[in-house]
């Protein structure tokens, strides 16, 4: 991790064991991978198909952020939430 177009953060899974997971943007697409957060060198970051909403929030969430620091566009903020309706139509912002 340490692109520009890479965010990372800390959630606990289904579990109940933290990882670590991040979103990495190719073009207008975001691509999510996750790890343990107590893994050795040896655990790879495996891609995740299908995010849950929690995740989606919390990349929009970081994407807000680093826009407020004018380190994203604001129509990166709206672009993202399109996304999230499409994938979640029954989600209220």
């Amino acid at each position: 991790m340490g692109s520009k177009a890479e965010i990372g953060w800390t959630t606990p899974g289904e579990d109940g064991v933290k990882r670590h997971v991040f979103a990495h943007r190719v073009g207008k697409t975001w691509e999510f991978f996750e790890r343990p957060k107590r893994a050795g060198k040896e655990i790879q970051w495996a891609e995740m198909k299908n995010p849950p909403l929690n995740d989606w929030l919390e990349l929009l969430e970081c994407v807000e952020r680093r826009a407020a620091r004018d380190l994203h566009p604001p129509d990166f903020v709206e672009h993202l939430r399109r996304v999230i309706r499409e994938k979640f139509p029954d989600h209220k912002f």
